[in-house]
């Protein structure tokens, strides 16, 4: 009997991509997981041809020199996209042959540095408004203690910053609040158009404040969705302040409730939301991004308008738990288009 059938056999039966190399540093087992990872043709050939990566080969060779299991990082590029392995390599007893085993963890390393992200943004957005209200505070105890008008002044700097730190703790709460229910769909059936109506009207006054027109039209008879209302006036509320906002003043903000059949994400009828403004527009560059959390596209001007550039993030969460989902158009010079798309409540 072949001895090195075993190996094969035993690759063979891996969930992982999987291969073996002998004493001689051929290759001489591969499983179905690893083809798919190096190809064919791997068996019979050196493994540093196959491999081509420091870290994985020095692995090897520590184990061929009688050395203890040890891990190494692999990388790997599939359908145009980076992937990370975690590679374990170890010799089967005493037979000289070492087993290397792939374990793809690309999805633990994204939510990783997601997670680095998060802590580095969240530091800068409040290390900002925390340095200025000690700057200002030092100001108060000093220089201008008896100085009435930099008092006053600088008391109204310091509490927008604090008005500004608190709607950026407010809003994490929200994110951490809707991820938590992303997995559970609503169950009441909601008037969409009643929703929009009145959203419009909350925001009435900003709108007249720019001099900023809402036109609103939505359709005659009703178009109910299964949702949470309040989650959906955020989502609503967050669209139409941004197209007042950064469509600029002395201009309209277009919003329309349709029924369609667009069928993107599922089959069935769709409710569509179209908000659109006639502002300077957006570098389609952005568009991908633009429901990061914290992606701005102008962080100066985002900043001034009191934005923390977590609404998109929290209306994304909150349109992927009602199994809908949001289309953003947009090119410079010809405004921007943020159309909601979500299932219609079935009769």
């Amino acid at each position: 009997m072949n001895p090195l059938l075993p190996v094969s056999e035993m690759i063979a039966a891996l969930p992982l991509a999987a291969l073996a190399v002998g004493p001689t540093e051929q290759v001489i087992a591969i499983n179905g997981a690893g083809c798919k990872l190096f190809g064919d043709g791997v068996v019979g050939r050196h493994f540093i041809t196959v491999l081509r990566q420091p870290s994985v080969a020095e692995a090897i060779e520590t184990c061929l020199g009688g050395g203890p299991p040890t891990t190494a990082r692999y990388l790997a590029r599939e359908n145009g996209q980076d992937v990370d392995y975690d590679v374990s390599a170890g010799c089967i007893g005493s037979s000289g042959i070492v087993l290397l085993t792939f374990v793809d963890v690309t999805d633990v390393t994204a939510a990783g540095q997601m997670r680095r992200d998060f802590v580095a943004n969240v530091s800068h957005e409040l290390r900002t408004p925390l340095t200025a209200l000690m700057g200002f505070i030092e100001t108060l105890q000093g220089p201008a203690r008896d100085d009435a008008v930099a008092r006053a002044r600088f008391l109204s700097i310091m509490r927008d910053e604090a008005e500004r730190m608190n709607r950026l703790v407010g809003e994490l709460l929200t994110l951490s609040r809707v991820e938590a229910s992303q997995r559970v769909r609503p169950k009441d059936t909601v008037d969409l158009g009643a929703v929009l109506g009145t959203t419009v009207r909350t925001l009435d006054a900003i709108a007249q404040a720019a001099n900023v027109t809402l036109a609103i039209e939505t359709p005659d008879e009703a178009l109910t969705v299964l949702a949470d209302k309040d989650q959906l006036v955020q989502v609503f509320t967050n669209l139409i302040e941004n197209a007042i906002k950064y469509g600029g003043r002395d201009r309209t903000v277009h919003v329309d409730l349709t029924r369609t059949t667009d069928g993107t994400v599922s089959r069935g009828p769709y409710a569509q939301v179209r908000v659109r403004d006639e502002g300077p527009g957006i570098d389609p560059v952005h568009l991908p991004r633009l429901t990061e959390r914290f992606y701005r596209v102008d962080s100066h001007r985002s900043r001034a308008l009191g934005g923390t550039g977590l609404g998109l993030a929290i209306a994304k969460h909150i349109l992927n738990r009602h199994r809908g989902y949001l289309k953003i158009a947009s090119r410079l010079g010809e405004g921007a288009e943020f159309t909601v798309f979500i299932p219609v409540a079935e009769e």
